[in-house]
């Protein structure tokens, strides 16, 4: 499956010198399949996987010390071939796992730049210690919808995602898909097997299922082994609370995350502080701070630390975790489809637009989200999940601040760019608010 930061990873290569290059992300979102299979099979004449995880005795070639001469020396030996430096790809997979290899990352840096050297790990935000400025970062996320168009090997359709084509048919054909992608999500595991085996809606939809419950099942375990000295019940105890707090909103926006009820005893944010932020930098769960005064520049100091919506990191596991079936997130009027859509948004645009991200409430008018154009304007972009398109608490805003542009993002087909100031476009394009 094609993955759009290779073209990330192709600027990185081509580069005459670069930093090591290290991508972060969540567990199975796919990070050393797009390295090794996609990036490093089609550029690279090999490859030389240093899996830390799998093989934990391989830490012994940093030994002899840091110096990166001595450990790709020590590398050849215990693989049995030589690396060319000029022609190779080296890839510290699970890098988190060893101390060793984050620290070798600075001095491959200073004395290797000419080095195509890569590494992977799944909580590089857990880390007590970290080589920053010596190495380039790459975060990736769970497949956005357009990946997931591309992984439909549609190419016609995928060409008209791209040119944001209107008219019924392709609205059609796309909004069919971000009903599939709703329970799909976009872990790579789970995509693959929706469009590579056979079978009718129901039987891929049970595999689909069995994936999602051995990953969430992963993430369980991760909670144990990484947790240190947080409790990892609390964590888990967070993460499970999340799509029941999306859950309960139904058609209105979602509202900020609430403390008390989540662990026995602890009501304030300061008692769930750790695990919550713990999910954040593993990448499970983002946080959208809401503003409650006029939206000027920086957003970020009209925010507070402990107000924040917090949306889970993929969209097929939030409705695996609230036992939804494929039937549910294809019916259409089905009233929780607002919690569901916004979490969808939220994702995209932190994968492909902005992140962090901001809404906007004022007394009972809410706005989903805020975004700061690259001309520095800053637009109300509101939500709908299905075909309505009204919008009082957008009317509430235009009347507050009189923004010279607004967004409405819902199951219509919609108008184009150039139809106005106030866009109505489809929710599969959030991804394009990027280009205001």
């Amino acid at each position: 499956m094609e993955r759009l930061a290779t073209e990330q990873l192709l600027d990185w290569k081509n580069r005459k010198q670069r930093k090591p290059l290290l991508l972060d992300g969540a567990r199975q979102v796919g990070k050393t399949w797009l390295v090794e299979r996609i990036f490093g099979k089609r550029n690279f004449p090999a490859v030389h996987l240093v899996d830390f995880l799998a093989e934990p005795n391989i830490a012994g070639i940093f030994d002899d010390g840091l110096e990166p001469d001595r450990i790709i020396a020590n590398l050849e030996i215990a693989r049995g071939r030589k690396i060319s430096l000029d022609t190779d790809l080296i890839l510290f997979d699970e890098v988190g796992e060893c101390q060793q290899a984050i620290d070798s990352l600075k001095y491959f840096a200073e004395r290797m730049p000419h080095a195509y050297i890569c590494a992977t790990g799944s909580n590089i935000g857990l880390l007590g210690s970290f080589p920053v400025g010596k190495v380039e970062l790459l975060e990736l996320f769970p497949m956005c919808f357009e990946e997931f168009v591309m992984a439909s090997e549609n190419r016609l359709l995928h060409e008209a995602f791209k040119e944001r084509h209107r008219g019924q048919t392709i609205h059609g054909e796309l909004w069919s898909l971000l009903l599939d992608y709703y329970f799909v999500g976009g872990l790579p595991e789970a995509v693959q097997a929706w469009f590579n085996s056979e079978g009718s809606p129901f039987e891929r939809s049970e595999l689909v299922k069995k994936i999602h419950r051995d990953l969430f099942a992963g993430y369980q375990r991760d909670f144990g082994k990484y947790g240190g000295k947080l409790n990892a019940g609390h964590i888990e105890a967070v993460f499970r609370n999340i799509p029941g707090q999306l859950a309960k909103v139904m058609d209105d926006s979602v509202k900020r995350f609430v403390f008390k009820g989540v662990v026995e005893n602890k009501s304030r944010y300061q008692e769930l502080r750790g695990p919550i932020n713990w999910l954040v930098q593993a990448k499970l769960a983002s946080k959208c701070f809401p503003v409650d005064c006029r939206p000027v520049a920086p957003l970020e100091a009209l925010t507070k630390d402990n107000i924040f919506k917090l949306f889970l990191f993929d969209i097929g596991l939030l409705g695996h975790m609230l036992n939804m079936e494929y039937s549910d997130q294809r019916a259409q009027a089905a009233s929780y489809k607002g919690f569901i859509a916004e979490n969808f948004v939220q994702n995209e645009l932190r994968s492909r637009v902005q992140n962090p991200t901001w809404s906007w409430a004022e007394g009972r008018s809410e706005i989903e989200f805020l975004h700061r154009c690259r001309n520095g304007e800053i637009i109300p972009v509101e939500v709908k999940s299905g075909s309505r398109t009204k919008a009082r608490s957008l009317r509430a805003y235009v009347e507050r601040y009189a923004p010279e542009h607004t967004v409405i993002l819902s199951g219509k087909a919609g108008k184009w760019p150039d139809d106005g100031p106030n866009l109505v476009w489809p929710l599969y394009y959030a991804q394009y608010l990027g280009e205001l």
